[in-house]
């Protein structure tokens, strides 16, 4: 008995200290996609659920992977603070500032930011305040909004509903009226990327026309098991595909970020934090 409780609690501390090591410690992740709609290759970043993560005095070690990755721009997919009794604004700032003063950064909301827009009887104009500081960093906000980055792609943020995050909600239960009605109709002709925090209705932002979604909010599954994915979604869902990776639907691209931080659940098992690196080159056609 005493050597199996031992062999019990070396499991947990093993597992405590690799929680540990994954929660301070990133890897970076590239995707390659290809489309006809552009004629020149380009590098994006994105960025998603930092909460307050810090990586090295001044975030520098998540500056310098970037520097690395010389992107042509940088997509923040939301939930880079922590709102949940408390909103400190500034680590997302300062790191969104250090990338404005580099490259074009676009910005989209998750639920946290909507958080503090939705319940201002406990945040008082802090949304506001953080959009304004935003703006004085020339970053590209995008609350329900669309921006083109050139003349080949033009990006778009979604703010979810807040029924949307709710934890009974199904992934039927969102038609791409609905976003067509929140961004009015997506880019037929410019190669159409959406910010969406929830991954959780990736095949109706395909539906819409995104030719490449960016999500985040699940955080990788919190624990992903072999075989199975990850084990749980804030939403409680479990071993829903959609926690990270990269999926296909309706013919389009949706990538799904693992995350660079956790909250409430401060747990990361074989679910390394994530930085995501997007390689868009032009299809190559045959005649």
């Amino acid at each position: 008995m005493w050597k199996m409780m031992t062999a019990a609690g070396a499991a947990v501390l093993g597992c405590c200290l690799r929680s540990a090591y994954e929660r301070n410690n990133f890897v970076t992740d590239l995707y390659e996609l290809t489309s006809e709609k552009v004629t020149r290759e380009r590098t994006f970043v994105f960025l998603s659920d930092l909460h307050d993560n810090c990586f090295g005095k001044g975030q520098k070690r998540l500056l310098d992977a970037i520097g690395r990755m010389d992107p042509c721009g940088v997509l923040v997919g939301g939930d880079m603070m922590v709102v949940k009794k408390r909103a400190d604004l500034e680590p997302a700032l300062f790191l969104v500032g250090e990338l404005a003063r580099r490259y074009p950064v676009y910005y989209g909301d998750g639920n946290h930011e909507s958080r503090m827009d939705r319940k201002r009887n406990l945040y008082g104009d802090k949304y506001d305040v953080f959009v304004k500081e935003l703006k004085k960093r020339s970053v590209c906000h995008l609350k329900d909004a669309s921006a083109d980055f050139d003349e080949e792609v033009r990006v778009s943020g979604l703010n979810l509903d807040r029924r949307f995050y709710d934890k009974r909600v199904l992934a039927d239960e969102m038609d791409a009226s609905y976003i067509e009605r929140q961004l009015g109709r997506a880019s037929v002709e410019k190669y159409q990327i959406l910010l969406a925090h929830s991954p959780l209705f990736y095949r109706t932002y395909a539906k819409w026309g995104a030719d490449l979604t960016l999500c985040g909010h699940f955080h990788g599954g919190t624990i992903r098991l072999p075989w199975l994915g990850g084990l749980m979604t804030p939403q409680f869902h479990f071993f829903e595909k959609s926690c990270g990776g990269c999926l296909r639907a309706e013919g389009k691209d949706v990538v799904v970020s693992r995350g660079l931080g956790t909250h409430s659940i401060n747990i990361r098992l074989n679910n390394q934090a994530q930085l995501v690196a997007i390689k868009l080159r032009p299809k190559n056609i045959k005649s």
